[in-house]
Parts: C-alpha cells; structure tokens; sequence
C-alpha cells in the first residue's frame, strides 16, 4: 500500500493539471461522488463528526492495526473534501493518522479557497479520524 506522502503528491499532481479554481471545485466534487455508497443505516448520530457545519459521516472499522472507514456527506464540496481524505487514509496504519499531514489542502489552495466553516469541518474530519485510529491502535490485537 502507498504511504499517505505517495498519495498526497499523487492527488496534488491530479490537481495541478487543472487550470483554475472553477476546474478544482468541479474535480473536487467528482472526487465526491466516485465515492461508494454509504448504507443509509450508517448516517446515524453515532457515525456524525462533531463540528461540521454540514452533514459528514464516517463509519470506521478497526483491522490489523489498520482503519478503514466509509464516509458521505450532505454538501457536494465537504463530500468531496472527505473523498480526498477517503483516498488519502482509508487502510493506513493507525499510526498514520496520529501525525497526518495537512499540508496537501494548503498545497491545493483549499486553506485559502475554502470558508472558514468548511475549513474547520475538514480540521474536525481530521480529528474525528485521528481518535478512531487512536482507539483502534489501543485495542488488543490491533
């Protein structure tokens, strides 16, 4: 498996082949919806990150020492966002998530191009993703 700086300089060489924002919103919404679907059942409380401003859900399941999560969203451009971390972590060793990178949102440009709400969601994404791979890393066998 790719280490998360492979799939971040992956990612950002996609980006950069297009032109202007419009073309990266637009590319950043297909990322969103390449996504698989999320069963209905799974967009729960229990799956809702906290501090979003929109609807994002991640479902997580601990394997080998390894998170894997499902996720959706109720805006195109945070499900994009969420898509962008899907492809970035999903199947990384918890201990990649304990020091993830953000810098590849500042080398896109979203830290200036996004609002301050959608900023703080995809930093509360992160975090909600950073605490199941703690838990997951401080369970037996993980």
């Amino acid at each position: 498996m790719p280490t998360t700086a492979e799939i971040a300089a992956q990612i950002s060489e996609e980006f950069s082949l297009l032109e202007n924002w419009e073309e990266k919103y637009d590319y950043l919404i297909e990322k969103g919806q390449s996504l698989p679907d999320m069963p209905a059942d799974l967009k729960d409380n229990e799956h809702l990150v906290k501090g979003c401003q929109s609807s994002v859900w991640f479902a997580t399941e601990c394997r080998e020492g390894r998170l894997y999560f499902q996720t959706d969203s109720d805006s195109l451009i945070v499900k994009g966002l969420a898509a962008l971390l899907h492809e970035l972590l999903n199947g990384q060793p918890t201990d990649a998530f304990r020091d993830v990178d953000l810098s590849l949102f500042d080398t896109l440009g979203f830290w200036r191009h996004l609002s301050s709400q959608r900023s703080n969601g995809l930093t509360a994404m992160v975090n909600h993703l950073k605490s199941a791979a703690l838990d997951c890393a401080a369970r037996p066998g993980a």
